[in-house]
């Protein structure tokens, strides 16, 4: 019994090791090649004016070879929430790949966590059929698949590791797999830098000794970010309900290009489109520009967070995380000016906490800014992460998340506690 027990114990560590290391060379391929189109893009504005085009050939692709893949992430945690794995087409893995590069080269406001997720899970599901794995390491590979995508692809194994396990239900973390999951994203980080991919430095050295006004002016702000965070839940609810009535998804493709093509002229600004984390110009706006005092405009922000809504609900393909970075950053960054505290330490608060009300994974949001800008301000990371995770509403950006506990339990406590303190009164 020993013997068979060791026996499944080392095929399981050893699937999970072959899911890193694949998902590592896979993810750094995906970085590569991502960096090479926005160089291109960056080189060769003009390209901007083919969305549309590259658009059609999307929808085109998802529709004679992509079926069954279209709901990308979402698919993934329903194979993990279902009692028996449904499956993931291993077609996911170059279609995600392709269509999202496509979308960037064009100029198509993105990201490229989500993608870097699914390489990650459809990497694993391939594994499990081809050594006809049982529904429980299905379902546990699948998991590790997508930890060693997030870890991998932003260089921060340890929330990578607490996203794939946080984000499945909202207001119950399992930790069932945990050391897996933490071991793949840190197998798959370290063979993606073994390629020679390097990671965005966000760390900033700041210090300053906080008054409770200025506190009180923090926890504000994780109130506002996570209002924002629920506010890109809204907008993209809202460019969904504005084309619903369309039936053709080659036209409603066609007109969010435009629209964003639209926008971007009247800014006068290819600044919100692609990526995002640096730009091409010394004085564009970016993540990294936000960190500094005038790296961004008062509705920076917004304007990509309206780009991104757009992009990405008429049909293109990517992740949302780095544009809720650069929303988050600069919004950070407009209310350091506005409240007169620092910048680059509003910004990084800004960047994780909106990630923590849009995906509803306050924990990993905390990891995520130990691992990126370290330990020194952890307890500020904890409070704007968890304001703004409890006022950003149940719906994310992911909609197969399950609601286990609802945060309207949160203010029901409240209000019956007052109602309980008058009563005792």
């Amino acid at each position: 019994m020993n013997a068979i027990s060791l026996q499944d114990s080392l095929k399981r560590w050893g699937l999970i090791s072959l899911v890193a290391i694949s998902t590592g060379l896979l993810v750094a391929l995906f970085l590569w090649v991502l960096d090479k189109a926005t160089e291109f893009r960056w080189r060769n504005e003009w390209i901007v004016h083919g969305l549309p085009l590259a658009g059609i050939l999307i929808v085109m692709l998802y529709r004679y070879y992509g079926k069954g893949t279209e709901a990308g992430n979402n698919m993934l945690i329903d194979n993990i929430n279902g009692d028996i794995p449904q499956g993931v087409p291993s077609r996911m893995i170059p279609m995600i790949i392709f269509s999202t590069i496509v979308t960037h080269l064009f100029g198509g406001s993105a990201g490229r966590e989500g993608t870097a997720v699914q390489i990650g899970g459809s990497t694993a599901a391939t594994i499990t059929k081809l050594v006809k794995a049982s529904n429980d390491d299905t379902k546990l590979l699948i998991k590790v698949g997508m930890a060693a995508g997030f870890g991998a692809v932003f260089g921060t194994p340890f929330s990578g590791a607490i996203f794939a396990l946080e984000v499945l239900n909202l207001g119950r973390m399992r930790l069932h797999g945990l050391v897996p999951s933490l071991v793949a994203s840190y197998v798959a980080n370290l063979t993606t830098l073994a390629c020679g991919v390097e990671h965005t430095d966000y760390h900033f050295d700041y210090s300053h000794t906080f008054e409770f006004k200025e506190i009180l002016i923090i926890a504000l702000a994780g109130l506002i970010f996570g209002l924002v965070a629920r506010l890109y839940i809204i907008t993209s609810d809202l460019v969904k309900s504005f084309f619903k009535f369309i039936h053709s998804p080659y036209l409603i493709i066609t007109l969010g290009s435009a629209a964003v093509l639209l926008i971007s002229h009247l800014l006068g600004t290819f600044d919100y489109l692609g990526l995002g984390v640096t730009t091409e110009y010394a004085k564009g706006i970016s993540i990294t520009s936000a960190f500094g005092s005038g790296g961004a405009e008062p509705f920076s922000w917004f304007w990509k967070l309206l780009l991104t809504a757009i992009t990405l609900c008429v049909g293109f393909k990517g992740g949302e995380v780095t544009p809720l970075f650069f929303v988050g950053a600069c919004l950070g960054n407009s209310l350091a000016v506005l409240s007169g505290g620092s910048v680059e330490l509003f910004a990084g608060l800004g960047m994780i906490a909106v990630f923590a009300g849009a995906t509803n994974t306050p924990i990993a949001s905390v990891v995520l800014g130990i691992e990126l800008f370290g330990l020194s301000y952890s307890y500020f990371y904890v409070v704007v992460c968890l304001l703004a995770y409890a006022v950003s509403g149940d719906k994310g950006i992911y909609q197969s998340q399950r609601v286990e506990v609802s945060k309207t339990v949160i203010w029901h406590w409240f209000s019956n506690k007052d109602e309980e303190d008058k009563l005792k009164q």
